[in-house]
């Protein structure tokens, strides 16, 4: 069975209840699927600062510059989570895929709508999961 490490724990530090329900059955279902992925919460991927959002859109990979324009992940709203694979995290397509089939599921599961960054269309961003309030 798969389970969160200390740092992915950490990572989820300040954010809504609801993602660490979501992402804690979600792993629950991955760790029973035949095709079941572990994943991990990447860092600064949960509650974020200005200026750490700032960063990421000085980079490029963020289109919310923490000022003006706010990121969910500022107020605790969003997550990035990405499969753990031969002891690394992996930004493979297909097996970002599994964490969001279920991520999904398990919002579905406990009656959370949840936004996926891989439905976006102009900016897609597998990793990316945000609830509304």
């Amino acid at each position: 069975m798969y389970k969160f490490g200390k740092k992915s724990k950490e990572n989820r530090a300040g954010v809504n209840p609801k993602l660490i329900e979501i992402s804690d059955r979600a792993l629950e279902i991955s760790s029973n699927r035949k095709d079941g992925v572990d994943f991990v919460i990447i860092g600064s991927a949960g509650l974020r600062t200005a200026e750490q959002q700032n960063e990421l859109f000085n980079k490029g990979v963020s289109k919310a510059d923490g000022y003006e324009k706010l990121s969910y992940h500022q107020s605790g709203n969003a997550l990035d989570v990405v499969p753990y694979v031969n002891g690394r995290a992996s930004w493979d397509e297909s097996e970002l895929l599994k964490v969001a089939v279920c991520m999904l599921q398990a919002s579905m599961e406990l009656g959370y709508e949840l936004e996926w960054g891989g439905f976006w269309k102009s900016f897609k961003d597998l990793p990316h999961y945000q609830i509304k309030g």
